[in-house]
């Protein structure tokens, strides 16, 4: 079937765009190896953000493809509703949860990083009515926190324009800085007794890559303890390697009660995501032989898709690439540095291998001229953001950082 991309808009509905935007006006990527794209017209790109923060390994790696490959023409597609389980979904589980702060704990399964945020939202009301605490509703979200586009997501988002336009959203939200733990405890004074949760990403990605103030987390988790109330680590984009440890809680040495992943899990090669929860949080929820978890997705623990996150994983262990994060940061820094001493950026943030340069000025003009020089990376406000795969060559960073440096000029 021949695509018309000459239409006024074409039958594609693209997310996070124009609605009236042409399909022609799309840059089509039709391949891509290691950390190179190329689109229809064979023009190759620096994938200077693993795709959308995910791409930990690089494109084209034989090793998940084959994997998928070989679980597809073995078991192709099954649920995990009782009665029945698989062994990918299993093994994938167990090695998520061997890399977590919560070894002992339990892992559920599902596609997307807006279900695990919604998955680990619903979690956390449940565990506190099965506790006894029916009164404890109020989550809390943080300023600039992205947390996915479902309703509870949207919801819990801490960037305004993302939660406006569609009519009432969930209740109970309630907002606090991202950066002041004393407002935190002002909030926890006053509704202590009503808060299920807060929510929160170690490392702010979507919303310009905020790390977190010296002791901020710290601070969450010590209000958490004190009120009863549970600490949601959204590690979507901060988990398997991109910190420089396996998970932000690692990173930052803050341990939460429920965790939610996707992304980095397979690296985007299938849709795979979840929620690891704590043993004890996990105790709650089977209160008794009736405590029936009614809550899943059709492709919850999809055995392509685990298989997918199995091989990933491996990949990720035997290349050493979250030690590699680390290296990489080393040397982003080191160009920032330099374009910091020449005035050219006011600044920079970052840990791993995500990083915000601030240019001081609106960053999307700067983002279309390096996308035209060939190097794609993001533009949040006035910064510049920098998420490549862990694979990236200390030569392709210089490319990004020359490339930004004559962007600037």
């Amino acid at each position: 079937m021949t695509v018309d991309s000459s239409t006024p808009a074409g039958t594609l509905l693209h997310p996070f765009a124009d609605p009236t935007k042409a399909e022609g006006d799309f840059i089509n990527i039709v391949s891509a190896e290691g950390t190179t794209l190329t689109d229809d017209t064979g023009k190759r790109y620096l994938d200077g953000m693993a795709s959308l923060w995910y791409c930990q390994v690089g494109h084209g790696r034989r090793e998940i493809i084959d994997a998928v490959t070989t679980q597809l023409n073995t078991l192709d597609t099954y649920n995990i509703f009782d009665p029945f389980t698989n062994d990918r979904a299993r093994e994938a589980a167990a090695m998520i949860a061997s890399k977590s702060p919560h070894p002992d704990g339990r892992v559920f399964l599902g596609c997307s990083g807006s279900e695990a945020i919604d998955t680990a939202l619903k979690l956390s009301r449940l565990i506190q009515q099965r506790r006894g605490h029916g009164d404890k509703q109020i989550i809390v979200r943080r300023t600039h926190g992205y947390h996915g586009t479902n309703f509870g997501g949207t919801s819990a988002q801490g960037i305004g324009p993302n939660r406006e336009g569609w009519g009432d959203l969930v209740p109970h939200f309630v907002e606090i800085a991202n950066d002041n733990v004393e407002e935190a405890a002002s909030l926890f004074a006053e509704h202590g007794e009503r808060i299920a949760a807060v929510v929160c990403e170690p490392v702010q990605g979507a919303g310009g890559v905020w790390p977190p103030e010296d002791g901020y987390l710290q601070g969450l988790r010590r209000l958490c303890d004190q009120h009863g109330s549970l600490l949601i680590f959204d590690e979507v984009i901060c988990g398997f390697g991109r910190t420089g440890s396996w998970f932000g809680a690692q990173t930052f040495g803050v341990t939460p009660d429920l965790m939610t992943f996707a992304k980095g899990v397979t690296s985007g090669y299938q849709p795979l995501s979840g929620v690891i929860v704590s043993a004890d949080a996990a105790a709650s929820l089977g209160t008794d032989d009736k405590a029936i978890l009614r809550h899943g997705y059709t492709y919850s623990g999809h055995p392509a898709a685990a298989a997918a996150g199995v091989a990933n994983i491996q990949l990720i262990d035997d290349e050493g690439l979250v030690d590699r994060a680390n290296h990489v940061g080393k040397k982003t820094v080191e160009g920032l540095d330099a374009l910091a001493a020449d005035g050219m950026i006011k600044g920079y943030r970052g840990v791993g291998a995500m990083w915000a340069a601030d240019i001081g000025r609106d960053s999307i003009p700067i983002k279309n001229t390096m996308l035209a020089d060939g190097v794609i990376i993001r533009a949040v406000g006035e910064a510049i953001i920098w998420c490549p795969p862990l694979t990236v060559t200390d030569d392709e960073v210089g490319r990004y950082i020359e490339t930004l440096q004559k962007a600037l000029s």
